[in-house]
């Protein structure tokens, strides 16, 4: 059987920035609606992370050959980033890591590269992550509309949920939108020139010569999932390719999440996939530096993937940012600060050792008393036995607080600091530092999970650990 995919998942992040914020800041009009935030915690890497965990649910993790993670804005730009993904999720050491970046079609890149893995023989299942985190220049028309978000697909050739049925991609080298090295914000040319010559045109060229060589038309499709750059030219781009914008076309959750740069395809394919039903055929196709464009048909598979929380899930649980002044300082927009945090990092030797319980959040589980500790110990707490112990992932339980404290004046991005000692599902206590949490809401008892953040910076490292957060469910 050729690839397909196996499962989805996605992720969005809680804070959300409406558009009529930055109207009265700036003092003009925008497009009604809202975007994505992720927390200052946040980057591509975690989020990628959060839809990978998503995309798996209750899958054997062993499955897992590969992993691709795309995206433009990477944590680091010569450090493989798919490798710290693949760690923290907790895969094999044997499978085929890859950052595949610099284009806002990297997602569908992705896909077509774990496809063409797949149908050769080299691996059976793929995870490909999609996520992007871009900044935009403030008061640019990029900051209406740029929003973050991350979705995650397995393809493999078993239990293939979504059938390719054909596909076809072309390059350019076409200057649209683009940013350098030392860039921090993305730059582009005249408006006109840009879409109708780029996105117009390469778009048109695709769907036309798939339709060609696929002999499908229009009307073979139930949902078409088109990348957009903004809501104006998406929907000009879908009339001008004559799609019926009120029955087939898929929600470009421009107004909801924003343009999420290499994530926004995927995203877009999870949204319709929660609400795909077999039979379904759907158009796929990816824009930036050409196009990627995909025929996709749905199997009777789908009905057991619709415990994830993908899109619909995450959109449904939003704070709204407090304001323009807080989202500035999440994004480290202003070069003076009254109080600098402090330069922490921690030594390359020491999270080395400790990886296993830094990133895939590994405890120890003692053989003879199944006590269950973190970070793991050479002693048992209950029965003191030494070196005894059996090693286990921790990071996808569930818990309860159990005694929190609010700490105002610790440096932080986003006070105060919420301290708390959770007692996890099934055994074991964990100290962690709440996000993604209303100060007002908080209470011992409450449900958490556990969520990988980013915690500082210190001597050009970025050091993650994990956090907990109110749970989404």
């Amino acid at each position: 059987m050729t690839a397909g995919i196996v499962a989805f998942g996605a992720y969005v992040p809680i804070y959300r920035m409406s558009t009529e914020t930055l109207s009265q800041i700036w003092g003009k009009l925008m497009m009604p609606g809202e975007k994505a935030i992720a927390n200052w915690d946040e980057d591509s890497l975690t989020m990628a992370v959060e839809a990978v965990v998503d995309c798996l649910g209750n899958i054997d993790r062993s499955i897992v050959d590969g992993l691709y993670f795309a995206s433009t804005t990477p944590s680091y730009r010569e450090k493989q980033n798919a490798s710290i993904v693949a760690k923290v999720v907790d895969l094999r050491r044997d499978i085929a890591t890859m950052d595949i970046s610099n284009s806002i079609r990297s997602g569908t890149s992705a896909m077509r590269a774990a496809l063409d893995a797949v149908n050769a023989g080299s691996a059976q299942n793929i995870m490909v992550a999609s996520s992007d985190c871009r900044v935009p220049a403030p008061d640019s028309d990029f900051e209406n509309y740029f929003g973050d978000g991350a979705a995650a697909i397995l393809l493999g050739n078993t239990d293939v949920a979504v059938e390719i049925e054909g596909s076809y991609t072309m390059s350019s080298d076409f200057l649209d939108i683009w940013r350098r090295e030392n860039d921090r914000y993305v730059r582009t040319w005249e408006d006109r020139f840009v879409f109708t010559q780029g996105y117009y045109q390469h778009m048109g060229e695709i769907i036309a010569e798939l339709f060609n060589r696929y002999k499908v038309s229009n009307k073979d499709f139930d949902k078409v999932i088109l990348y957009g750059h903004d809501q104006r030219r998406h929907f000009e781009m879908c009339r001008r390719l004559g799609f019926d914008l009120k029955t087939q076309v898929q929600d470009p959750l421009l107004t909801t999440v924003g343009n999420a740069g290499s994530a926004s395809v995927l995203m877009m394919l999870v949204a319709a996939l929660e609400a795909a039903k077999p039979g379904d055929r759907l158009l796929l196709a990816g824009y930036g530096d050409g196009a990627d464009a995909y025929i996709l048909k749905v199997t009777d598979k789908i009905n057991g993937l619709r415990n994830r929380r993908g899109v619909k899930k995450h959109l449904a649980r939003k704070m709204i940012m407090p304001s323009y002044g807080k989202y500035i300082h999440f994004r480290n927009l202003m070069e003076w600060q009254a109080r600098p945090e402090p330069s922490n990092y921690a030594p390359l030797t020491m999270s080395w050792r400790d990886r296993n319980w830094i990133l895939s959040f590994k405890g120890n589980k003692c053989n003879k008393c199944h006590g269950i500790q973190f970070p793991p110990q050479r002693i048992c707490t209950w029965c003191q036995s030494k070196d005894d112990f059996e090693e286990i992932r921790l990071s996808d339980r569930k818990g309860i607080v159990y005694t929190y404290s609010m700490d105002n004046l610790a440096v932080s991005i986003d006070p105060p600091v919420v301290n708390t000692i959770v007692n996890l599902d099934g055994g074991g206590r964990v100290a962690a530092i709440m996000t993604d949490r209303d100060v007002n809401k908080i209470s011992t008892g409450m449900p958490v999970e556990l969520t990988f953040r980013r915690f500082h910076e210190g001597q050009g490292i970025h050091n993650y650990f994990w956090k907990c957060r109110p749970i989404i469910d």
